[in-house]
């Protein structure tokens, strides 16, 4: 990449739900000085989402770009350091981004939870990527910065502390907030392609669907999302019980990859798994039961219908559109908070524990992924040498750790007994 651009930091999807809510916390949080641009399809949008911002915003650059363009992403991407993209679902509209990035060296973030993406762009962006320098991040937003910066931070206490390699590790997550319309038809995209391709399905229950380089993987045995347990068999006395984290396909296998990137240093028996608090009622094991099969049941029907003209239209009536979200005193009114336990070879137990204010999908997302694009942007001296596709960890792993703790999210790690 050259040493200086045009532009710092791009918000490409500025003008939709999500991109508007980025933007704003952009206003605030970007350094004084920042060549900020606002991209997307249409330039009357863009002046009216710049227009809403303020003073800060007047002078930052608006550009119109389009997927079906190619031609404009990389115009678009030629011009700034950085890239954020809300553009999705991935599956259906991201590579051309992800493509124009790669060839220009331009470093680049999403918020996809779509592991077929994501392998996809490895498979066919990987190498262009570390030719040209450029550091393409997925999943930087409450998919997957929480998961897999807690295990990252795991590591390096360990290596801190002289306690041996990360054995079993286990996050809880806990959460409140509301759905969200481009989540879900990520969702679908996902499951729709899963539907029509067996290759793709398979991605989705494989542990290492995104690994590096899957012979080195640790050969811990059957690892499954799946699960409806007492939570007290993750740590002695953690009360109620624990089910499927709809989230974990996706986020684990994120964090596994990390791990190979890094080099596998979490450990050669590394064990990780998610799952989501039910509570303490006598009724928590039926909600644990709901939690799990449910996932799996909605997963199944949603695949059903997708494969049907009729079956389609039935989903477009009943699941939230996408440009759709929880209103803001929902927004406002969220919270996450992420326990992860981590056994060490040496018998050393530790938390980390990641949690903070608004609702995960938008409040903590447009936080979590604004940072990320302003430490690919401006940390040039706190990010890792490895260049290709990546992870938050992997990329930016200590930069947005930093960031995110300046900005009010707690980020710690102390040893348990």
């Amino acid at each position: 990449m050259p040493e200086t651009r045009e532009l710092d930091l791009v918000l490409f999807g500025a003008t939709g739900f999500v991109g508007k809510i980025i933007a704003e916390y952009l206003t605030r949080a970007a350094p004084a000085g920042a060549r900020i641009g606002l991209a997307g399809r249409t330039r009357s949008k863009l002046e009216q989402v710049r227009s809403g911002l303020g003073p800060v915003a007047a002078e930052w650059e608006l550009i119109e770009a389009d997927v079906n363009d190619p031609s404009t992403l990389n115009a678009m991407v030629a011009r700034t350091t950085a890239v954020l993209t809300t553009v999705g679902p991935y599956l259906r509209y991201g590579m051309p981004l992800v493509a124009a990035c790669a060839h220009a060296g331009t470093h680049y973030a999403d918020l996809t939870g779509e592991v077929p993406f994501v392998r996809e762009a490895i498979d066919r962006y990987q190498d262009i990527a570390v030719g040209s320098g450029a550091k393409i991040v997925n999943s930087c937003g409450y998919d997957s910065v929480p998961s897999d910066l807690s295990v990252y931070q795991l590591y390096k206490r360990t290596v801190a502390d002289n306690t041996g390699e990360l054995t079993d590790v286990t996050l809880i997550a806990a959460v409140k907030g509301g759905v969200s319309g481009g989540t879900v038809d990520s969702l679908r995209a996902m499951v729709e392609e899963a539907a029509t391709d067996p290759a793709k399905a398979r991605l989705l229950t494989h542990p290492y669907a995104l690994s590096p380089d899957t012979e080195r993987e640790p050969k811990v045995g059957r690892q499954t999302d799946q699960t409806l347990q007492r939570a007290s068999a993750i740590h002695p006395g953690l009360p109620g019980w624990v089910g499927t984290f709809v989230m974990a396909a996706h986020n684990t296998k994120i964090v596994r990859r990390s791990n190979g990137l890094l080099g596998w240093v979490y450990g050669k028996n590394f064990k990780y798994r998610e799952v989501m608090t039910a509570g303490r009622s006598p009724l928590a094991p039926v909600a644990a039961a709901a939690l799990a099969g449910g996932t799996a049941a909605g997963v199944a029907t949603t695949a059903v219908l997708s494969r049907f003209a009729v079956g389609r239209k039935v989903l477009d009536t009943v699941l939230p559109a996408p440009g759709t979200g929880p209103s803001e005193k929902t927004r406002v009114n969220g919270w996450f908070r992420m326990k992860t336990y981590a056994n060490t070879t040496s018998g050393t137990t530790y938390l980390a524990t990641f949690e903070g204010k608004g609702d995960p999908g938008y409040q903590a997302t447009a936080v979590m992924f604004a940072e990320a694009g302003l430490a690919l942007a401006f940390d040039r001296e706190k990010q890792s040498e490895l260049t290709g596709i990546l992870t938050p960890a992997a990329a930016i792993g200590d930069a947005l750790t930093d960031r995110l703790r300046d900005a009010g999210m707690t980020i710690e790690v102390e040893p348990v007994r």
